[in-house]
């Protein structure tokens, strides 16, 4: 009775080939995601005492000795001042003591952030046999009642930009690059309206300014979707392993949108101040939250990642076509001259559809 063609040491070698992709990517994945995300702790989270006084002196030094390095406690003279700090995203918490004691925030910023703030003033109140007033002076749309909705906007715009890059890349590769160029431009446009129509219409994640946060998100989806053509032409079938490091395990953990820097280890900090996603959740919290305050700099990082992106294209296809020169050259020197030149070119196109069709897969699977 037959069992079945014997496993040949070629189709193992196959298959473990094929497996270090996924077994790469649950590594880079749970050393990013765990990383950034198992033990949120401040560090140098900004708050200010409001007042002038000795008492206010002494209670911010107590403070921030007792916080031993969680926060960086200042005074401010009066609540207008704080107020324009929270609203600039200076600070992160603003608490004014007395009789009744008020605890300014701005959710906004960072939900996380804001309750880690009220978590410590909550106990000096306390202590005072005061309760605690909350005030939020930036709160969030009806439809994101935590303010992480941002994030998840930038998951579902991340996804629809690095899944399309192996299509264009590997199916596309027939193509000239300016025409894969093109359709990476298309693609970051639909992607970005998906993303702009989610944001509002359909689940009111922001209740105005929803030109700025297509244009937003067009500017981010473009810049990784250039990436990744460009990167194509050098990483091949380990482009998708290359899209997925550059934007999901380091740019997901440092864009912001759970936890800010002031809560995670220093290097997701470090990459929160270049980084593409961190560029567009602050850029939408600026435009939407904070009347455009730094939008500036946040829409720098995203046009900076898109020229990047021009770049690399622009560097690949001069590749490709140094590439195809000389296998054109060497071909024709070594195949036989009655072999006809459609055959030779027929040869390519199937293995080329075999190689794209592999990283079809694999991109879907991820």
């Amino acid at each position: 009775m037959s069992t079945g063609p014997n496993p040949t040491p070629g189709a193992l070698r196959h298959v473990l080939g094929h497996l270090l992709t996924p077994l790469l990517m649950c590594l880079g994945m749970g050393l990013a995601y765990l990383g950034a995300f198992h033990a949120p702790q401040p560090h140098d989270l900004r708050v200010d005492i409001v007042g002038s006084g000795p008492a206010t002196q002494v209670l911010a030094q107590t403070l921030h000795d007792q916080a031993d390095g969680a926060l960086d406690v200042r005074t401010v003279p009066d609540r207008a001042t704080a107020s324009t700090a929270l609203l600039h995203q200076d600070s992160y918490g603003a608490y004014i003591p007395g009789d009744h004691p008020e605890l300014l925030v701005a959710s906004t910023s960072s939900d996380t952030s804001a309750m880690a703030v009220e978590k410590v003033f909550t106990k000096v109140a306390a202590g005072q046999d005061a309760p605690l007033r909350v005030t939020d002076l930036a709160p969030t749309a009806s439809g994101d009642p935590t303010g992480q909705g941002v994030f998840f906007l930038l998951v579902a715009v991340s996804i629809g930009a690095y899944a399309s890059v192996a299509v264009i890349g590997a199916a596309g590769a027939a193509l000239p690059m300016r025409i894969r160029a093109l359709l990476a431009a298309g693609t970051a446009l639909v992607v970005s309206l998906i993303g702009t129509l989610f944001a509002g219409p359909v689940f009111h994640l922001v209740d105005h300014g929803l030109a700025g946060v297509w244009a937003l998100s067009w500017l981010y989806a473009a810049g990784i979707l250039l990436i990744g053509v460009g990167l194509h032409t050098y990483l091949r079938r380990w482009t998708t392993l290359g899209v997925m490091v550059l934007f999901v395990m380091l740019n997901f953990t440092s864009s912001g949108g759970i936890y800010r820097p002031e809560l995670q280890p220093g290097l997701f900090g470090s990459l929160h101040a270049f980084w593409n996603g961190a560029g567009l959740v602050e850029g939408i919290r600026s435009h939407v939250y904070f009347d455009g305050h730094a939008l500036g700099g946040h829409l720098l990082v995203l046009v900076l990642w898109l020229l990047a992106g021009i770049a690399l294209v622009t560097l690949a296809g001069r590749t490709e076509a140094a590439r195809n020169a000389s296998t054109a050259e060497a071909a024709s020197e070594e195949a036989p001259k009655e072999a006809p030149k459609e055959t030779m070119q027929q040869r390519a196109k199937e293995e080329g559809s075999e190689d794209a069709e592999e990283e079809m897969e694999e991109a879907v699977a991820v």
